[in-house]
C-alpha cells in the first residue's frame, strides 16, 4: 500500500477480486443496460429518501405540561455538596404531579446518578453544570443495563431511565462526568489507559461474554462493584418518546448517549466532547425511529455508532436498529464518523445520513461498517448523501474482519449501500472494503463521489453488484 494513486493500475483492482463482479461496474455493462440500471437506481434512491422524511415526521417528540419544579426548592445547592436526593425528590414530585420541567438554574451542582421518570423534562439553564460523582459506590445498587451489547446488572448510568415514556433532557447546560486519566478511564486497561495499582475491566468483560453465550439469566449477571465495567453517561432503556437537546456532554466514563430498545428518540443540538476510551458520541442500540441532528462530536471513539446487541445476546433479543436519520452533524476526532457496528448481531436497516461534515487528522474513518462471523447479523438499506470529509485516514470502511474476524458460525450480510455526493479532500486511504467470498457485499453504489487527494486507493474485495457513476480520485475518473 501507500502507493500514490497515479501509480495504481487496473491490474491492482482485478487482483482484489473485482473482475468477477459482473454487470454494474463502470466499463463492464452495455451502455443501454447501464443507463437503465442508473435510472432505476435514482428512482429507488428517491423513494428511500422519501422514506427518510417520513421517519422524521413519524418520530414523536415528547410534550410536557407548562409546570416547573426548581431543584433549589428541593434543597439543591451549588456549593459542592451532593444533590442526589434533591434531584430525586424534584423528579418524583414532577412525575407525581403529571409532568413538567425539573429546572436546574445557573451554577455548578454536584450529584450522583439521576434517574428520570415519565413525563419529566430535566432542563438545564444556560450556565448550569451538573458535576457527577466519580465514586463508583454512588452508582449502586446495580440496575438493569446493557454494556457493549450484553445485558447485565451493572453500575447505574449517570443519567438513566428504565421503561419510561415522554422524557427529556434539555437546555444549554453541561453534563460533566469528570472522567479522566485518574478516574473511570484507567478501568479500560491496556497500554494507553492502565494505571499502576488500578484493576481493569478485562476479567469481567470476558466473564460477561461467557455468561451471555451460556444464556445465563440477566438477573444473575452481577457486574457492578468490583467488575470495573464503566457505566454509560446517558442511557434510556426500553423507553418511548425521548428527547436530548442542546446540552454539552463531556468527560464521560464510557459511551455518551446510548438509547437501548427504545422508540421515538430525538437527539438534537448536542455537543459530545469526550476523548477517553470508548467515548462513543451517540450509540442507538436496537432502537426504532431515531433522529440525530445538528450535533457535534469530538470523541475518543466512534462519533455515531448504530448497534443492536453483541453475539448471543443480540441474537437472543433479535431486535434490529431501524429507521434512523442522521443529518446536519459535524464530526472531528473519532474512530469513525458514521458507523454501524460492531455490536450488530440483531441487524440494522433503513439508516440514512445526510449533510454531515467530518474532518480531523485524528479522524480514523469516515463511513464505517464493522462486523465479523462471531457477530453475524444483516445490515441493509443504508444511504449517505451530501457528506463532506476533510482529513481522514480511511474514507470508506466495510470490514468483515473486526476483532475476532472470521472465527464464528454466523456469517454477516451487508447489502444495498448507497453513497451519493460525497467529497473527501484528503485521505490516506480511500477504501477498506472486504466481504467474505461466501458472503460478498451486495450492491455498493458510489454516485457523484470525489476524492481530491489520496495516497492509496486501498482494497475492494468480494463485492457483488458494485456500481460507480462520476467517481473521481485525484482528478481522474475511477473505473474498474
Amino acid at each position: 500500500m501507500n502507493k500514490p494513486f497515479s501509480q495504481l493500475s487496473r491490474r491492482r483492482f482485478l487482483a482484489s477480486g473485482l473482475a468477477s463482479m459482473g454487470v454494474g461496474m463502470a466499463g463492464c455493462a452495455l451502455p443501454e443496460t447501464r443507463d437503465k440500471q442508473l435510472k432505476e437506481l435514482t428512482q429507488n434512491s428517491n423513494k428511500a429518501w422519501a422514506q427518510a422524511k417520513k421517519i422524521v415526521r413519524d418520530t414523536k417528540l415528547p410534550h410536557f405540561p407548562k409546570r416547573d419544579f426548581l431543584v433549589t426548592d428541593f434543597g439543591a445547592k451549588a456549593d459542592g455538596s451532593n444533590n442526589s436526593q434533591a434531584f430525586a425528590s424534584a423528579i418524583a414530585k414532577c412525575h407525581e404531579s403529571g409532568g413538567g420541567r425539573v429546572v436546574v438554574p445557573k451554577g455548578e451542582f454536584s450529584t450522583g446518578p439521576i434517574h428520570l421518570l415519565s413525563n419529566v423534562n430535566l432542563h438545564l439553564e444556560e450556565g448550569c453544570t451538573l458535576v457527577f460523582s466519580t465514586n463508583p459506590k454512588d452508582y449502586l445498587p446495580a440496575v438493569f443495563t446493557r454494556w457493549e451489547g450484553m445485558e447485565m446488572m451493572g453500575y447505574s448510568p449517570l443519567v438513566y431511565a428504565y421503561q419510561q415514556e415522554n422524557i427529556a433532557i434539555t437546555g444549554k447546560g453541561t453534563l460533566n462526568g469528570q472522567a479522566d486519566e485518574n478516574t473511570w478511564w484507567p478501568w479500560k486497561g491496556g497500554k494507553s489507559w492502565s494505571k499502576a495499582g488500578v484493576p481493569t475491566q478485562d476479567a469481567a468483560r470476558k466473564k460477561l461474554e461467557l455468561d451471555a453465550e451460556a444464556n445465563r439469566p440477566v438477573n444473575e449477571r452481577i457486574y457492578a462493584e468490583g467488575a470495573q465495567l464503566r457505566p454509560p453517561f446517558v442511557q434510556f432503556y426500553g423507553c418511548n418518546t425521548c428527547l436530548i437537546e442542546d446540552l454539552t456532554i463531556t468527560a464521560a466514563p464510557f459511551w455518551l448517549i446510548n438509547p437501548v430498545l427504545s422508540q421515538n428518540v430525538t437527539v438534537r443540538g448536542v455537543a459530545c466532547a469526550s476523548l477517553g476510551p470508548n467515548s462513543d458520541g451517540c450509540d442507538p442500540e436496537s432502537c426504532k425511529n431515531v433522529v440525530i441532528e445538528n450535533c457535534s462530536f469530538d470523541t475518543g471513539d466512534d462519533c455515531i455508532a448504530i448497534k443492536s446487541g453483541r453475539n448471543a445476546d443480540g441474537r437472543r433479543l433479535n431486535v434490529p436498529s431501524e429507521n434512523i436519520v442522521i443529518r446536519n452533524c459535524k464530526m472531528r476526532n473519532g474512530h469513525g464518523g458514521v458507523v454501524i457496528g460492531s455490536e450488530i448481531s440483531g441487524g440494522a436497516r433503513n439508516i440514512f445520513a445526510e449533510n454531515c461534515e467530518m474532518s480531523s487528522h485524528d479522524l480514523e474513518r469516515g463511513l464505517r461498517f464493522k462486523t465479523n462471523s462471531v457477530r453475524g447479523g444483516t445490515i441493509e438499506n443504508v444511504y449517505f448523501r451530501n457528506i463532506d470529509i476533510g482529513d481522514v485516514q480511511t474514507a470508506i470502511v466495510i470490514d468483515f474482519g473486526y476483532e475476532e474476524g472470521d472465527t464464528g458460525k454466523f456469517t454477516p450480510h451487508v447489502k444495498n449501500i448507497e453513497v451519493r455526493n460525497l467529497r473527501c479532500k484528503n485521505a490516506k486511504q480511500i477504501f477498506n472494503v472486504k466481504g467474505y467470498e461466501r458472503s460478498p457485499i451486495h450492491n455498493l453504489h458510489l454516485i457523484d463521489v470525489q476524492f481530491d487527494q489520496a495516497l492509496d486507493v486501498g482494497k475492494l474485495e468480494n463485492l457483488d453488484g458494485f456500481l460507480t457513476k462520476n467517481v473521481k480520485i485525484s482528478g481522474k475518473a475511477f473505473s474498474i
